[in-house]
């Protein structure tokens, strides 16, 4: 027998497929620190080629089995995906109105790479066992991350991949391990943390304990090195998330009003503050403010359509109402769907991250085991909304998308679990 015939033996499809997603989880978190070959139009690094050889893999495996029905019927996130597929339809004919043809299939190439990580993460980890390897990877990939940051910070080196690299001695020292800036390090710190956290309270072993804790620390240490507010606030908030799923339902009602009123008196602050923005203050909060002035301005333009896929950055560049300083991205996710895609696509989004987080909280609340990983994503969920006005763009992180996709197939492979339980009971 061949090698190749003894290698199909002893490997099928659906292993071999299994195991290079595995590989595609950890080479996200090196980002473009391997490989980098521009082609032009866009980039290919090893996340995108390993990505480009998982869906091949699928392919094939669809083509030999022609199971696709088969996977569909055991996913239980079948509105959420809807809406992903229905959002990269939006955008293609947002396509017949943009002002620039070529950014907007830019964007969408993006959007498309990471709406199908999702689709394979679903399909993929249909396991408890294979969430947990999930897991175990972003924890694991996070320490090497963090080693990063500590050298940029004591050693003052940086990747070549990052905007600081050769920048002046003083900017040096903020930490920005495999990612473009610190505010998208300390974007994905934020989760990570949560994910510590939520390990080092439910572990039973003194030493993952231990271990867990010192890593949720030093996430918020190296936040603080990035100075990056926005992840701040975000630990800040999911802190008091986490205090809220841990509260006794009578002070979960007394807790929910005063976080309502905290938030109301929030949307208050940041009304006025974009009311009375100073066009001539040239700091960092002032030019956000404009870049959502601006935003707003092009969502009523359009008549809540948006300025279609990829086309905000050209119509802050040509078209400002309100002075950006240069600043031509929104730095803002939900800012930066409804200015791209329009009021629809942002209540789809938040409608698909709102089922995402109840449907977690109501497996959590019916479960005694598994807290560690309930408690992680939805801490995670509202730290990352917190944290997603700190980068300059979220549709390139591809780390959002494969955190996306964990939260995806986790809702659908335990709401498999409770049919079945379900089932087994009363059948």
């Amino acid at each position: 027998m061949s090698v190749v015939g003894r290698f199909k033996k002893h490997v099928s499809y659906d292993g071999l497929f299994t195991g290079t997603m595995y590989v595609l989880v950890v080479v996200t978190f090196l980002n473009q620190s391997i490989l980098q070959i521009d082609i032009g139009f866009f980039t290919l690094f090893l996340y995108r080629l390993v990505l480009m050889v998982v869906a091949f893999l699928f392919v094939i495996h669809l083509a030999k089995e022609k199971s696709l029905a088969d996977y569909w019927e055991q996913v239980n996130v079948k509105g959420a995906l809807l809406f992903l597929l229905l959002w990269i339809g939006y955008g293609v004919v947002s396509l017949l109105w943009t002002r620039s043809l070529v950014d907007g299939i830019k964007y969408l190439f993006l959007l498309g790479l990471g709406i199908l990580f999702v689709f394979l993460a679903v399909f993929t980890f249909t396991k408890i066992t294979r969430l947990y390897g999930f897991y175990a990877i972003w924890m694991l990939m996070t320490v090497v991350l963090l080693m990063i940051g500590l050298i940029n910070h004591y050693g003052q080196i940086q990747l070549p991949t990052s905007t600081l690299y050769g920048a002046s001695e003083h900017k040096l020292g903020y930490p920005t391990a495999v990612f473009y800036n610190q505010n998208d390090f300390a974007t994905f710190l934020t989760i990570s943390f949560f994910f510590y956290l939520a390990t080092a309270k439910n572990s039973k072993h003194f030493w993952v304990k231990t271990c867990c804790l010192f890593l949720s620390g030093l996430c918020i240490y190296i936040i603080s090195l990035t100075e990056s507010r926005a992840s701040l606030l975000a630990v800040i908030v999911g802190l008091a998330a986490y205090l809220f799923l841990l509260l006794p339902a009578l002070f979960k009602k007394v807790f929910l009003g005063l976080g309502t009123a905290g938030l109301v008196l929030g949307l208050v602050i940041v009304v006025n503050t974009l009311a009375g923005g100073n066009l001539d203050d040239p700091s960092s909060n002032s030019v956000r403010v404009n870049l959502l002035k601006n935003t707003f301005h092009y969502v009523l333009d359009t008549f809540g359509f948006g300025v279609g896929a990829g086309n905000l950055p050209f119509y802050f560049e040509h078209e400002p109402v309100f002075d950006t300083h240069a600043v031509f991205e929104v730095h803002n996710w939900l800012a930066e769907i409804v200015g791209n895609f329009g009021v629809l696509v942002l209540l789809g989004y938040i409608t698909m991250y709102g089922y995402l987080f109840c449907s977690l909280y109501q497996i959590y609340k019916g479960r005694k085991q598994h807290k560690a990983l309930f408690e992680a994503l939805m801490t995670a969920l509202i730290a990352f909304l917190v944290a997603s006005i700190s980068p300059s763009s979220v549709s390139n992180l591809f780390f959002h998308w494969v955190f996306l996709g964990f939260v995806f197939a986790t809702v659908s492979v335990f709401k498999n679990t409770e049919q079945q339980e379900f089932h087994e009971k009363f059948y």
